[in-house]
């Protein structure tokens, strides 16, 4: 299936809501979006609600989705971050990274890296940066992408007891 990609859209509440759902199923299916646990979609609106605050036109973040052509279905997102400092602002945090888990394997992940590094390039960025939780095997997709591993901490991201994982950043230089 085809993406069609539109960045900015209107965060009316039927988007919200197709949002905090696929961000539900995403985290819920294991997906490193925020959560460790399974959730309810009562606790992803929570911080979904955060997200939202910070997406333009209200703040300087900017929302990036891609739905399926031929059935107009919410497929994936990311969000653009500012880093709301002045020195910072040649390049952005990609948050909230995710494709919904009914369809992975199709392409969708890349196709969205694809298409936030050609806005960032149209933005003019120098690079964006991405935050991965160690042990799911991110770091090898996100380098198909062009993305470089440039720091690590480990055992910083505690999934369960016992079960403590390292946060990885990864940084895609656009210049």
């Amino acid at each position: 299936m085809t993406l069609s990609f539109t960045l900015d859209p209107d965060t009316d509440p039927a988007l919200r809501a197709e949002i905090t759902g696929l961000w539900t199923a995403a985290s819920n299916a294991g997906g490193a979006v925020g959560f460790v646990h399974e959730v309810t979609e009562e606790e992803v609106w929570v911080t979904a609600e955060k997200q939202f605050a910070g997406i333009a036109p209200a703040g300087p973040d900017r929302l990036l989705i891609a739905r399926e052509e031929e059935t107009g279905r919410l497929a994936a997102l990311l969000v653009f971050e500012s880093m709301r400092f002045g020195p910072m602002d040649h390049w952005r945090v990609l948050s909230r990274v995710m494709v919904h888990p009914d369809l992975q394997g199709r392409g969708h992940g890349s196709a969205l890296l694809a298409e936030a590094e050609r806005v960032a390039r149209e933005w003019g960025l120098a690079g964006l940066r991405l935050y991965v939780r160690g042990g799911l095997g991110l770091e090898s997709f996100y380098a198909r992408s062009g993305y470089t591993e440039v720091g690590r901490v480990p055992g910083t991201i505690r999934v369960a007891p016992g079960d403590d994982r390292d946060d990885v950043t990864m940084w895609l230089d656009l210049r």
